[in-house]
């Protein structure tokens, strides 16, 4: 198999932890609430169908603040320094799956709307675990760090560049349903795309986010790491 060609993966096994999501979403189990979520859970996870791509990529050419793979150039001086041991990147895009939105449609109901999210968040999670599973699996990676187009601070890797991601990795739509907007977002709104790539040293992009308090943050602001890519 030619390492480059744009892979597809769907219709694989997931499992919604239905327990941990209430847990998280602090409803008490026995309530009306735990039943009219459970519900929910369970038409998730029967008519729910998350998805991934992703291509294996060799490395053409490095400039000052440029990566080049496949003809598409990549600018963003925090990457080009993250890729410079690097030849062979893994970009992708993982999804919830638009089918999720059928299944569980917006009520205009608040709460309702909260737990849907949280599940369409579940099934991302459980999408990628599954992409790196696999990758894992075929390529046996050591240690692997990511970047995502549009992470942390504005100018470390320009939201634009999710065109020329979308680019290298044709014609996502087609292949898993994911719209990119004009504005560089991705619909349905629970997916991430980025590049995966093996490295020795641990990078979060959250160490150059200065967004803060952030639920989502994985690792504290680098004032170093930051100031050294001005």
């Amino acid at each position: 198999m030619n390492d480059t060609t744009v892979e597809t993966l769907m219709d694989f096994p997931f499992q919604l932890d239905v327990q941990a999501l209430m847990t998280r979403l602090r409803i008490r189990l026995g309530s009306e609430d735990a039943g009219e979520f459970a519900a929910m859970a369970e038409a998730a996870q029967e008519g729910a169908r998350p998805k991934a791509v992703y291509r294996v990529s060799f490395i053409d050419d490095k400039g000052d603040d440029t990566v080049t793979m496949e003809g598409i150039t990549f600018t963003s001086r925090l990457l080009r320094r993250n890729l410079d041991a690097v030849e062979r990147v893994f970009a992708y895009v993982v999804t919830c799956g638009r089918e999720i939105d059928r299944v569980l449609p917006a009520q205009g109901d608040l709460l309702k709307d909260y737990w849907r999210d949280a599940i369409k968040e579940a099934l991302l999670t459980n999408a990628y675990e599954y992409l790196f599973d696999e990758l894992q699996r075929r390529y046996r990676l050591p240690q692997t760090a990511t970047m995502n187009p549009g992470s942390g601070d504005a100018f470390v890797w320009p939201i634009e560049q999710q065109r020329e991601l979308f680019a290298l990795l044709e014609d996502v739509e087609g292949r898993i349903g994911v719209e990119l907007t004009p504005s560089y977002l991705m619909v349905p709104n629970k997916t991430v795309s980025g590049i995966l790539y093996a490295t020795e040293q641990d990078f979060r992009t959250c160490q150059v986010c200065h967004r803060d308090p952030c639920p989502n943050r994985r690792a504290p602001f680098d004032e170093v790491l930051w100031a050294s890519l001005q």
